[in-house]
């Protein structure tokens, strides 16, 4: 496989200190590349949380429940998954194994740090310029399938177990993917089996973040408005702190995680194949002043080869709302741009 169609020669990032460090100065004034006075005066609807839809996996096969899929997908492009069929000791070991990770001293982390070019690795994401806005956060991307793909060179050994926990997390995050992709094709009233073998070769990437506690909290964002731009992402809460919100009429509504399920959204890929049935959400982090948070985000995208565009069985009768172009092409619009809101589809847009 041509890893160049993943990350290489057109995504790296400029390096950046170590928020991580940055924080455990305990400064007052955090320095003003991170600071982003649009956070405090924006809206947030509290309240609103607990609707967020709840879809039970175990019960997919049943027409009550795939309709409730279909709701969520069309309105709230978020849900959360309970019954995922994924072991709790799979789930607790991999939260176990984040954690010691993002513990190691600083130049232990730093010998899995990014190369130039290269968006792999620890860091940060697509720092282009050296004035440009800074996320409070520090990642570990790496990507685990398809198989071939992976570049151990990045992959922790300490904590020992590291990569035999990821390797298993990372496989049966895959089998959850592929499922709901057949689910979804089935709601949209197009061939599972087609659907799903975009995927099943695709590139699974899995971003580890770690957001530190900071004194101007309300200044600073996790991470900054953005959709994704995968077909599914999967996300695990690692920690109890909270701060993903997503963006629901015009108003940022805070997700509270349910103990065990996995956090699921619909990407650009999904909304642009699904001719805008489904609607990838923009979402952000907010960050907590006194505690650290850590999240784990498990983007799925088609296999390399595969054309991103409305689906033939869907603009039949209707008309195409949506550009059709190579994967390649599409990342390379993607990664050459800093991440802000739903840019990348409004391109795409016939």
């Amino acid at each position: 496989m041509d890893t160049k169609v993943v990350s290489r020669g057109f995504a790296g990032s400029l390096p950046v200190d170590s928020v991580q460090a940055l924080a455990s100065k305990n400064l007052k004034n955090i320095p003003s590349r991170y600071i982003r006075p649009e956070v405090e005066f924006e809206v947030v609807s509290i309240g609103e949380s607990q609707q967020i839809p709840v879809i039970d996996m175990s019960k997919l096969d049943r027409d009550d429940e795939q309709k409730k899929l279909h709701q969520a997908c069309k309105d709230w492009g978020f849900f959360q998954l309970i019954n995922h069929g994924i072991a709790d000791e799979v789930i607790e070991k991999m939260k176990i194994d984040t954690q010691e990770f993002f513990k190691l001293p600083l130049e232990e982390k730093l010998a899995y740090a990014q190369l130039p070019n290269e968006i792999e690795g620890y860091g940060q994401t697509l720092v282009r310029s050296a004035d440009q806005k800074l996320d409070w956060n520090d990642m570990l991307f790496l990507f685990p399938l398809p198989v071939p793909l992976r570049n151990m060179r990045f992959w922790p050994t300490n904590p020992p177990s590291f990569r035999e926990t990821f390797d298993k997390y990372s496989t049966e995050l895959q089998k959850v993917t592929i499922y709901l992709i057949k689910r979804i094709a089935k709601n949209l009233g197009t061939d599972p089996e087609m659907l799903s073998s975009f995927f099943e070769d695709g590139v699974q990437a899995i971003r580890t973040n770690y957001y530190p506690p900071c004194a101007e909290a309300s200044k600073v964002f996790g991470a900054s408005p953005h959709s994704d731009s995968t077909g599914l992402t999967l996300l695990l809460q690692v920690n109890e702190v909270e701060g993903l919100q997503i963006k629901k009429d015009e108003k940022w509504v805070p997700v509270k995680p349910i103990p065990g399920a996995l956090i699921v959204n619909i990407g650009d890929i999904i909304e642009i194949m699904s001719n805008g049935e489904y609607k990838s959400i923009e979402h952000r982090v907010v960050v907590n002043q006194e505690k650290e948070r850590l999240s784990m985000a498990a983007f799925h995208r088609p296999k390399v080869g595969t054309e991103i565009g409305p689906l033939a069985d869907l603009v039949r009768t209707n008309k195409a709302q949506y550009k059709t172009m190579s994967l390649e092409e599409f990342l390379r619009l993607r990664l050459s741009r800093k991440v802000r809101g739903k840019h990348l589809l409004n391109q795409m847009k016939l």
